[in-house]
């Protein structure tokens, strides 16, 4: 298959080893709260679970094929959240103060049971189609990497039945653990290649005066990837990262409130800092593979395939195996986080009642459907960086119902129902052909760019359809909530209590959503005066990790740009 037998052990060791992590983690699992939602990590742990679970093979893909036919403006494929970043550190003290199981668990308790099932929809959703791009880009990479010896069904199928064992085995508790092994893994994966392509191409010297196009050595390439693009995406990225199921075990498997800002916001930059080599050993490839036919998909499998094997025997296999790290330990996130959804939204208020057990095993089942509804998902995507575009576009689709709830207490049940519905309505809209034809008839200003045409296909202009769905889905989720009846005053001021109470070290919550009876809730301090706006003034904790994620996301753009300048 391609493989040296050092390979071949290498592979069998770590397969062994997640295997028994996940059986070693069962052991201790007593409820669903255990498999669903262990809050017991510390700050480590909690750094190596949101940078695996956030970090996969498809991502390196992705942006190594965008940087091969883009240049250095590619980084931004997986870079759209960076601007965003330092939300992360106040994203996850309103999410782990929530003290729920799941992200539905929040819109129940701010809306209605009605609109939980709506998210419980769209983000199973979300995460099938996740799994099924991670899949897909992972087998893509392998078979590259073998010289199409091994078969990208052949990885897709023994990556599928290893994280479904250990994951549905031991919950997010054996996702966690095995992430903190991943997550070193993958780190080697990200910086592996790159000193090998760049010494074959004479490093940045080379790949200078090999570039005939100048695009290659920018950030922003006004044609395709520039500001308003980057500005646009960052913004939708906004609007659906809280609303990613598995986003609530990054921020809340911690022990404290502080483990889960300290882990979320911390792996993520570990992940934008992975992000660097991956882009720089897409745009090295341009000169490498100067003047050969090769997919773009491809190019990150075909250098390791091309250096590796000649560097040591077994360092294909370490390459593959962490390759192997980055997809497994994003699926075994998302598959428990799909599993608590159906399980604890659907599945438990319709046969309520049942010993803990009954509920983990069900949980343990339905991980096994959703998984397989990645993998027929996997199947059907023409490509990576289409894959991506999609998971792009479905969480801000819940997401604008989840903010407008957070930041307005005038926020209705229905005007949730309506946003989000009105926002898929348009995402559909603005991506048919009759649409696409109205726009290019109607379009005189050529500087809008509302159509792009690829490849003698005409689509809409990416930033524009988000810019359409996102302010389709907030004006219609306002106005509508301005004629319905708003929620009971008396629902609400509990759901606002969470927020402004800070989470306590081994604080016992009785039910998700629930404050502990010794509980003392935080008076109402808002910067703004209205009575219907929810703003709080942030304290000096907030503040200071907000400033200290915003100068780190700086030094991450400024150190790319030295790189290639230098």
């Amino acid at each position: 298959m391609g493989l040296h037998i050092a390979d071949i052990c290498v592979l069998v060791l770590y397969l062994v080893i997640v295997t028994a992590i996940g059986f070693w983690t069962a052991r201790k699992i007593k409820s669903s709260a255990d498999f669903f939602m262990p809050r017991k990590f510390g700050k480590v742990l909690m750094v190596f679970f949101s940078f695996g679970a956030g970090t996969h093979s498809d991502q390196a893909v992705g942006v190594a094929a965008k940087s091969f036919t883009n240049g250095l403006s590619g980084i931004w494929y997986q870079w759209l959240y960076l601007p965003i970043t330092p939300f992360y550190w106040l994203i996850a003290s309103v999410l782990r103060r929530c003290r729920a199981i799941t992200t539905a668990d929040i819109f129940e308790a701010r809306f209605s049971r009605s609109v939980s099932i709506l998210y419980t929809v769209v983000g199973v959703f979300n995460l099938v189609a996740s799994i099924g791009l991670m899949l897909k880009g992972s087998g893509a990479v392998i078979a590259a990497a073998t010289g199409g010896l091994l078969h990208p069904n052949l990885v897709i199928a023994i990556m599928t039945v290893m994280f479904v064992f250990y994951g549905a085995a031991g919950g997010l508790a054996a996702a966690v653990i095995t992430d903190f092994l991943q997550g070193i893994l993958t780190v080697v994966f990200s910086f592996l290649l790159l000193p090998l392509v760049l010494n074959a191409v004479g490093g940045f010297d080379g790949i200078r005066q090999a570039a005939t196009d100048t695009k290659i050595l920018s950030l922003v390439e006004a044609a395709d990837i520039g500001i308003f693009y980057i500005a646009v995406l960052a913004f939708n990225g906004l609007v659906g990262i809280a609303t990613q199921p598995h986003i609530l075990g990054n921020c809340a498997a911690g022990k404290t409130e502080l483990d889960g800002q300290v882990g979320f916001m911390g792996g993520m930059l570990l992940k934008r800092l992975c992000t660097i080599p991956w882009c720089l050993t897409g745009v090295a490839a341009t000169v490498y593979f100067a003047g050969r036919d090769i997919a773009p998909d491809h190019v990150f499998g075909a250098l390791a395939g091309d250096f590796l094997p000649h560097v040591l025997p077994g360092l294909l296999g370490v390459f593959i195996a962490a390759l192997l790290a980055s997809v497994m330990s994003s699926c075994d996130a998302f598959m428990v986080s799909c599993s608590a959804l159906f399980t604890e939204n659907i599945y438990r208020p319709l046969v309520p009642d049942k010993p803990p057990r009954h509920y983990v095993f069900i949980g343990r089942i339905a991980s096994v459907a959703f998984v397989a509804g990645g993998v027929f998902f996997a199947y059907r995507l023409s490509g990576v960086v289409q894959g991506l575009e999609i998971f792009w576009k479905i969480p801000p689709l819940i997401g604008i119902a989840f903010w407008l709830g957070l930041l307005w207490r005038r926020m209705t049940v229905a005007g949730a129902w309506a946003a989000t519905l009105t926002a898929v309505a348009v995402w559909w809209l603005t991506a048919q052909v009759f649409f696409i034809e109205l726009l290019q008839n109607l379009s005189a200003n050529e500087s809008l760019r509302l159509v792009v045409v690829k490849n003698d296909t005409a689509a809409m202009y990416l930033p524009w359809q988000m810019v359409f769905y996102l302010a389709a889905g907030t004006l219609a989720g306002i106005i509508v909530s301005l004629f319905t009846k708003p929620v009971v005053a008396e629902k609400l001021d509990r759901f606002y209590a969470l927020i402004r109470t800070p989470v306590r070290a081994g604080e016992k919550v009785p039910a998700p959503c629930t404050l502990p009876a010794d509980a003392v809730v935080g008076r109402r301090r808002n910067l703004l005066p209205s009575k219907n706006i929810e703003l709080p003034v942030p304290s000096l904790r907030s503040v200071t990790g907000f400033l200290v994620g915003l100068v780190l996301a700086a030094v991450l753009v400024l150190s790319i740009y030295l790189i290639i300048r230098l």
